[in-house]
């Protein structure tokens, strides 16, 4: 079995004007992504576009950890962008551009059986900065009631949920949809009235602005 989960996630976000849309997905289809992949430690990857939030464009790698970003290789790729790269990059053309790195947090431990799953048609993704005093009560709720509900509804496949060491907010919970209508299904909503999070941790956290995004998968390209 080919492994395409690690224990880490390099995430970039950008917005990108409608001139530059054609080369930019180009440059990121045809080079930067396969460019990236050849690098130790890279698993897997996939490009996203917004639905609902924002930024427009995610780009998710799956890392076999953290220390993916500092291999050889990969700095030498870094060091030295290519004239496309220096041209088309999201520091050249994007708004708004976030690069995260993150560590997985839950599930705590890697399951064997999922290692091989490809990158999801659609993810919803929650950027949340959660104050020192709750964050325990936070935690524990999220992994221990609000995870488990969710994973009850179709088309639901999985929840993983990060420390951002790289970049902010701090958390970053990625669900991963079998479609991106799954948000708006009758039993996500009633999930969602059901929920009892922020009585049950006595305060309130933020959300990054843009955040919770729902993308559809754009590379791979999907079949529907």
């Amino acid at each position: 079995m080919v492994t395409r989960k690690g224990t880490a996630l390099l995430v970039v976000y950008a917005d990108v004007e409608v001139e530059h849309d054609a080369e930019f997905n180009a440059w990121y289809n045809e080079e930067h992504v396969p460019e990236r992949l050849s690098a130790p430690g890279f698993l897997s990857a996939a490009r996203y576009e917004a639905l609902k939030g924002g930024p427009r464009y995610l780009a998710v790698y799956e890392l076999d950890s953290v220390d993916a970003l500092q291999t050889p290789e990969y700095r030498h790729m870094s060091e030295n962008p290519t004239d496309w790269t220096k041209r088309m990059s999201p520091n050249a053309v994007g708004r708004g551009t976030q690069r995260l790195v993150c560590t997985q947090i839950y599930p705590a431990e890697i399951d064997s059986n999922t290692l091989g799953r490809g990158m999801a048609p659609a993810l919803q993704i929650g950027r949340m900065d959660v104050p020192a005093d709750i964050e325990e009560k936070y935690n524990w709720y999220y992994d221990n009631e609000r995870t488990p509900a969710n994973l009850q509804i179709p088309g639901c496949l999985h929840v993983r949920r990060y420390h951002v060491v790289e970049g902010s907010p701090k958390y970053l919970t990625m669900y991963e949809f079998e479609h991106e209508k799954v948000p708006e299904t009758i039993a996500w909503e009633n999930q969602r009235k059901q929920d009892r999070m922020h009585e049950y941790i006595g305060g309130s956290y933020g959300h990054a602005h843009g955040s919770p995004g729902v993308y559809r998968r754009i590379l791979p390209p999907r079949a529907f």
